[in-house]
């Protein structure tokens, strides 16, 4: 395998998306996703945390989402990352696949309307706009940011992601500073991934060779009945012909 020499460019934070406005009673939503299934990026649920893989691709395309999803704070960003585990050799059968929907705290969205909202935007008649999102490369800092090991002990600490799960998604819910702080992790993964993946020997959770960010990492994360989100890069991947589920 050979070291990816692609470097982070603008066209990295440039992505198609497809655009839809939806109208579940009286209130009508804006759901953002990628135009094109995200084939190398996955979600799972193992025991208390989530696992998220990607390689370098589909890696910054997600980054790049999430970095949306800070400067949408009218829409919800749903990436459809359900891949069963069978077909994804880096995951643990145990690990139950997840969508994710990014919502910015202000749509003020429940997460137990995601099912009927979802079925609305799959169904074959549905209304889409397909357009090209650029996120301006100042949202996403030179230099990646340390971890805040101080946030949890810190009461007036706003810029949390939290986690709801509904209709097998994650919903992660915050700030636009939440999701800008986070995003730069996952393309620290993505930089960092290709070029230890083409040198040294990859075992999946091992310490041989293992990139990976956690987005948070605070000792009282069960106690907030939260579970640590985990980035890991992942340079071989294995499917099927089946799709991520929708």
């Amino acid at each position: 395998m050979t070291a990816s020499r692609a470097a982070l460019t603008r066209d990295s934070l440039r992505l198609k998306i497809t655009v839809q406005q939806v109208r579940l009673g009286d209130e009508e939503y804006r759901v953002i996703s990628p135009s094109k299934p995200l084939r190398n990026g996955a979600l799972y649920k193992f025991k208390d945390s989530y696992n998220m893989y990607v390689d370098r691709a589909d890696g910054r395309r997600i980054g790049a989402l999430w970095l949306l999803a800070a400067r949408s704070p009218r829409s919800l960003v749903y990436l459809p990352t359900r891949t069963p585990a069978g077909e994804f050799e880096g995951a643990d059968e145990e690990e139950m696949p997840l969508d994710l929907v990014l919502v910015h705290r202000a749509v003020q969205f429940r997460p137990s309307q995601w099912k009927k909202l979802r079925a609305r935007i799959r169904a074959g008649n549905a209304p889409r706009e397909l357009r090209t999102a650029s996120v301006p490369e100042r949202d996403l800092p030179a230099d990646t940011p340390e971890i805040d090991y101080a946030a949890p002990s810190n009461p007036e600490h706003r810029n949390l992601l939290h986690q709801h799960v509904h209709a097998e998604t994650l919903f992660l819910t915050g700030s636009t500073a939440a999701f800008k702080e986070a995003a730069p992790h996952i393309f620290a993964v993505t930089k960092d991934g290709p070029p230890a993946a083409a040198t040294e020997l990859y075992i999946s959770g091992g310490c041989n060779y293992h990139v990976c960010r956690s987005l948070y990492h605070w000792p009282d994360l069960d106690s907030r009945g939260w579970g640590q989100f985990h980035v890991e890069f992942c340079p071989s991947w294995s499917r099927g012909t089946a799709q991520p589920q929708m």
